[in-house]
């Protein structure tokens, strides 16, 4: 029977399963699969509203009212009674950012609900918000800009609180739009002209918050015409797994590599192991770019998706 293993830096025990170990490309070395969830959206995840005439979820038989927060509650510890932190750092008008979750989770039946309205890196050093993060089992990135959560919260000890109870607690850390792709490690922020993409150049990447590895997240997929960007930035990091999120849905992500697809619409898995060639270092900035031989899987609610493995599973 094997015995657990101290950790070095906290003195307790270390529970991780290594059957679930998450590998980290091109190292020998695993990390402990995580006990909390991660699930990432799409953006415009329904919150009581009817759809938007003309939008991709207009006609779509398998759209719900607020089926994406309410699977967010479902995985909560203690569902509804559980206490919610909203986030919305990103957005640029954070008091309404919030205001609509606040609206969205007491029709869910969610009570305990409470606001870290962060906008500057001091911000994210008070007390009140620290307490914040070491309380909270539900965590909602809300909208806006990834580079302002990046840079508001990046090696900041609320991060360290929030990313050390990932690992350690079954904790439930949601992100939507910018709030989900920077929930990955290699990080878009810049894509070209309307989201294209497609010449060398217009991608532009930076470190994520990293509660994904190795996963890099693009959302309004299919809305805002974004897998050519989405393979650009793969073919400058093949070790990595694209993901791009349509609206209304979302992945909900358990021990760090198992994922599965739900809400309304579709999750484009671009995957660039098997690229075979691109001329990325032939050409220069602002010339377009040729990629070959990436797979790519399209996967609707209820398919599921192993990051190490990189395939399709079934539950």
């Amino acid at each position: 029977m094997a015995t657990k293993k101290k950790n070095a830096a906290t003195g307790k025990s270390d529970d991780s399963d290594p059957e679930n170990a998450v590998s980290t490309s091109g190292i020998d070395s695993k990390l402990p699969a995580p006990k909390g969830i991660v699930i990432a959206i799409g953006g415009n995840e329904n919150k009581g509203d009817e759809p938007e005439l003309g939008s991709n979820q207009d006609e779509n038989k398998s759209f719900k009212e607020y089926a994406i927060l309410q699977r967010f509650v479902d995985e909560l510890k203690e569902g509804k009674d559980s206490p919610i932190l909203i986030i919305p750092t990103a957005s640029t008008e954070p008091e309404q950012a919030a205001k609509d979750y606040l609206k969205a989770f007491k029709h869910l039946k969610a009570t305990n609900l409470q606001v870290a309205d962060i906008r500057n890196r001091e911000d994210a050093r008070k007390p009140e918000f620290l307490e914040m993060v070491e309380n909270a089992s539900g965590f909602i990135l809300t909208g806006g800009d990834q580079l302002r959560l990046t840079t508001c919260l990046g090696g900041t000890d609320f991060l360290n609180i929030l990313k050390d109870r990932y690992t350690r607690e079954r904790i439930v850390v949601a992100g939507t739009s910018a709030g989900a792709m920077a929930l990955s490690t290699p990080m878009i922020f810049q894509g070209g002209a309307n989201d294209s993409g497609f010449l060398k150049g217009e991608v532009r990447i930076a470190t994520g918050l990293e509660f994904l590895k190795d996963v890099a997240i693009d959302t309004h997929f299919i809305a805002r015409g974004r897998i050519v960007r989405m393979s650009h930035m793969i073919a400058l990091n093949p070790s990595a797994i694209g993901l791009g999120i349509e609206e209304d849905t979302a992945i909900v992500v358990k021990d760090g590599i198992n994922m599965e697809v739900i809400g309304s619409g579709i999750v484009t898995v671009v995957d660039g192991h098997t690229m075979n060639y691109t001329n990325l270092t032939e050409i220069k900035d602002g010339e377009p770019i040729t990629i070959c031989d990436m797979r790519v899987h399209f996967l609707s609610c209820g398919q599921h998706y192993n990051f190490n493995k990189r395939q399709q599973t079934f539950a």
